[in-house]
């Protein structure tokens, strides 16, 4: 079993670096189940969907999600495989603008240009309702109390995914 943790965000647009920081107080603690990875993506959304070309049994990602909840509302939400993926064909890819759907979109794309399934079993989100998403560095005072509740919830999400791959609805 795979499991792939990745925390997106620009932590240069304030509150949109809370799936950073989240990814990176997981990375502080050390311990880590076997077949878990953590890794602080930022805004290399590209990279990310080319690394799940490699095959994961889950990824969880960690972003921000506007959902019209208060700010610091921490979510569990599942992608869907059953609804068509976003068009990505000409599309110009920037970093800085990549959203977790466009990110799939591409994986999905890749995937089918090398003639394999989509190499992602299962996709949960841990996401957060922002305060604050203008320049700036660090988090509004709502997302940074939501970090470590994230945190737990991302620990309960491995376990699932762990125990029970395909069952569980988180």
């Amino acid at each position: 079993m795979k499991v792939l943790v990745a925390g997106i965000g620009n932590v240069f647009l304030s509150d949109d670096g809370f799936g950073v920081e989240v990814a990176r107080r997981l990375l502080g603690r050390g311990r880590l189940p076997a077949g878990v990875e953590i890794v602080d993506v930022g805004i290399r959304g590209v990279h990310l969907a080319y690394r799940l070309l490699d095959g994961y049994d889950g990824l969880i990602l960690i972003d921000t999600v506007h959902r019209d909840g208060p700010p610091g509302t921490v979510y569990r939400l599942e992608h869907s495989f059953d609804a068509p993926p976003p068009q990505t064909s000409g599309l110009a890819l920037d970093g800085h603008a990549m959203s977790p759907d466009i990110v799939l979109g591409l994986l999905h794309d890749l995937a089918a240009a090398n003639g394999i399934d989509p190499p992602v079993r299962r996709v949960l989100v841990v996401g957060c309702e922002p305060a604050v998403l203008h320049e700036g560095m660090g988090l509004s005072d709502p997302v940074t109390a939501a970090v470590e509740p994230a945190v737990a919830t991302v620990d309960e999400l491995v376990t699932l995914l762990l125990d029970s791959p395909e069952g569980a609805r988180p």
